[in-house]
């Protein structure tokens, strides 16, 4: 799913939560293939809330949804199969940035080939996309949205090998970045993760029927059972003989997205063999080692911070309490016309619960944070319940680099740590002390050897600058090519 660089990007400036790409899933020679699929989005809604599809094939036809807004809105009811009738399905959940909010752009992506039918849905960010696009369109295609999934489709049908998996393995071969894949053909199922494993996708089996899923709470909730990972550069390919895995890439050693523990996977999820909760609570052990203050209570900042919060608890022996409570029926409310109504929407989402924060010295666990804005906030509603002193911890590292994986972060100027010191940081947010994970303490949490800067074991630059594919695109970004730089414009107004 592409999300136009930085600096074309149309984000609310009060918000501050970092947002995901996307979530994919695929089943293969099952019925009722659309309501398994519905079910498995349901999963993975917390991976994109803003739009949503399911493709099917019925052994004669594919069938196509797409929709703005939340899965169980768009694909509820007793009619569901009679749309989307067929065995096999893909589906997706997406977020964008508001500038690329359109109903073209919601996945997953259907064309005709020479070959036959093909749905694909990507979860992900290319880093090379603008430069193919542009490519492309100077040899006469046309595109029908501005999403960098559809260059995958493009890059098939011009591919001149012979048979469709090579095909795929052609156009995989000339895109860069992070993603996950999963296609499908009238006869095949296909899930391929990227060289170095950034965005993660596994391989479940429900009845004997294999399932792609990019976490595995959506193989939970269909009641299939966990297989493994696809690993790092490998191809699946799931079809009427089974299941058979390629190794299309050059060998390179995995670096997955460390974020996706941080922040973005469920924490009932198992990621790359590790426990999203246990990892949790584990930071929250170590930050509570790393920059302990005397304090009466430990509250998490709802909901991401919740198990930080219990392993910091756990670790100081000082009690845990809800002191905010969230309402889990609040859409998107910080997209509001004016500063009071986005006020307003805020107090809607997170409540105090003055009997735990009234008097008492408060300790603040937070997943991350990125601009500071929703923070300032927090500490603003802490403060005005009666408590006598807040302290806020940050259970991962300080955010100074953006992403170009699919992670919509902002510029290196609207990031907070990037631009101040801790003690101005704590200025700023008007807290008592401030605090964040270290680096080490994140590679500890995630029971690995601490961070070698020569051969870093995870995706993390969003702390290090530490890119780990070329950023191709990223010299257009900063205009430094004037035709591109208009093509990039064009994208965005688009």
């Amino acid at each position: 799913m592409n999300t136009p660089p930085d600096r074309w990007r149309q984000r609310d400036p009060e918000d501050d939560t970092p947002r995901l790409e996307c979530g994919v899933f695929g089943v293969f020679d099952v019925g009722d293939a659309a309501a398994i699929t519905a079910l498995g989005l349901h999963a993975l809604q917390h991976r994109g809330q803003e739009a949503c599809g399911i493709a099917t094939f019925d052994g004669v036809g594919f069938h196509t949804e797409r929709h703005m807004g939340y899965v169980g809105d768009a694909f509820a009811g007793s009619d569901l199969m009679d749309r989307l009738p067929g065995q096999c399905a893909i589906g997706h959940t997406r977020y964008s940035t508001a500038g690329g909010s359109f109903v073209r752009n919601v996945q997953p992506m259907f064309a005709d080939l020479d070959t036959g039918g093909l749905a694909i849905a990507h979860n992900g960010n290319l880093t090379n996309f603008l430069t193919l696009r542009q490519e492309l369109v100077a040899e006469g295609r046309i595109f029908q949205s501005t999403s960098d999934s559809e260059v995958i489709l493009h890059l098939i049908a011009r591919s001149r090998r012979d048979r469709f998996v090579d095909r795929f393995i052609d156009a995989l071969s000339q895109i860069e970045g992070g993603y996950a894949l999963v296609a499908l053909t009238n006869k095949k199922l296909i899930g391929v993760r990227d060289p170095l494993g950034i965005r993660p996708l596994v391989l479940g089996d429900l009845d004997g029927h294999a399932v792609l899923a990019s976490e595995t709470c959506a193989l939970d909730m269909i009641g299939a059972q966990f297989v493994r990972d696809v690993e790092h550069g490998e191809m699946i390919v799931i079809d009427q003989d089974g299941v058979t895995s390629l190794r299309p890439f050059p060998a390179a050693r995995a670096r997955p997205c460390i974020f996706e523990y941080v922040y973005f996977a469920r924490p009932d999820s198992v990621v790359n063999g590790r426990s999203v909760y246990d990892v949790r609570k584990r930071m929250g052990r170590r930050l509570a080692q790393e920059c302990h203050a005397e304090v009466d209570v430990i509250v998490p900042v709802p909901d991401s911070g919740v198990p930080a919060a219990l392993g910091y608890a756990q670790e100081t022996g000082v009690p845990f309490e809800m002191g905010i409570i969230r309402n889990h029926y609040v859409g998107r409310t910080f997209i509001q016309p004016t500063q009071g109504a986005r006020e307003t929407g805020v107090r809607m989402k997170l409540s105090p619960n003055r009997s735990v924060l009234a008097g008492k010295r408060v300790m603040l666990i937070d997943d991350s944070i990125v601009r500071g804005t929703n923070s300032m906030r927090v500490v603003r509603m802490v403060r005005e319940a009666g408590a006598s002193e807040v302290h806020l911890r940050s259970a991962s590292p300080p955010i100074m680099w953006p992403d170009f994986y699919g992670i919509d972060m902002p510029d290196r100027d609207k990031l907070l740590a990037a631009n101040n010191s801790v003690e101005e940081i704590a200025k700023i947010l008007n807290v008592d002390s401030m605090g964040y994970l270290s680096i080490d303490g994140l590679y500890w949490a995630m029971n690995s050897e601490p961070r070698n800067p020569a051969d870093p074991q995870f995706t993390d630059h969003y702390f290090t600058g530490d890119y780990p594919t070329r950023l191709v695109d990223r010299e257009i970004a900063e205009g430094r090519n004037e035709q591109s730089d208009r093509q990039l414009s064009f994208l965005v107004d688009s």
